[in-house]
């Protein structure tokens, strides 16, 4: 059982993603199951799972941010679009679904790599609530079929030239008024790589999102800003 240490300072994010001391952690939805090789620590009837920053631009954001909001509402349904191999998908399962989808959540996990889908729909049998849909994030109608309406979270994690109008299209097909956007931009994959974050800053305003917050992830992931919108 672990016994929190007098003085193990804890900022709660809600009543399943925490940071406890210098460490972020997610109730685990799969007790007993480490998916990455994360340390697992029991408090009580709890299980919980440590969120590797350095693997994941949403876990960095939460620790560097100062600014709420970045996570959406248990049981919401949730636009992922660059997936990848799963690891932040794991973990926002763990704040949106729970076990076995108890909170009655949904993410669609959108990546155009077929092996990263192959571990997406690994994932999907022990982790209900996850849609894994292998498409190209450019291409909206791909992603239209997977959504029955707008969702009031979406984030884009896609290293690849011409991520913010991307991420502004996808917006404006798929969120919802009021919605939060984040997109996790790496300069280095665009054509400028010295203006890439003035220019994404420039487009998002001028496209009518509200900038909560602009996160540099460095320490973590160099060479990368998180942009927090609301639409």
């Amino acid at each position: 059982m672990h016994v929190r240490a007098r003085g193990d300072s804890v900022k709660s994010f809600s009543d399943r993603v925490e940071i406890r001391g210098r460490s972020l952690w997610s109730r685990n939805a799969v007790k007993g199951v480490s998916l990455r090789g994360e340390r697992l620590k029991r408090d009580g009837r709890k299980e919980w799972r440590q969120w590797n920053p350095r693997a994941s631009k949403l876990g960095a954001a939460l620790l560097k941010a100062s600014q709420s909001g970045l996570l959406p509402e248990h049981g919401s349904t949730c636009l992922y679009l660059g997936s990848g191999h799963g690891t932040t998908i794991s973990h926002l399962h763990d704040h949106v679904c729970g076990s076995k989808n108890h909170l009655n959540g949904t993410i669609v996990s959108v990546d155009i790599s077929s092996r990263c889908m192959r571990d997406m729909i690994r994932l999907t049998k022990t982790r209900p609530g996850i849609i894994p849909v292998l498409a190209d994030c450019r291409q909206v109608q791909e992603i239209t079929p997977f959504l029955s309406r707008r969702v009031p979270w979406l984030f884009q994690d896609v290293s690849q030239s011409g991520q913010v109008e991307m991420f502004i299209e996808a917006c404006n097909r798929f969120l919802e008024e009021n919605g939060t956007g984040l997109l996790s931009l790496k300069s280095a994959s665009e054509r400028d790589t010295q203006s890439a974050f003035v220019h994404a800053e420039t487009a998002l305003l001028e496209a009518g999102f509200t900038l909560v917050e602009k996160i540099d992830l460095a320490g973590w992931e160099e060479q990368h800003v998180l942009f927090h919108v609301v639409k």
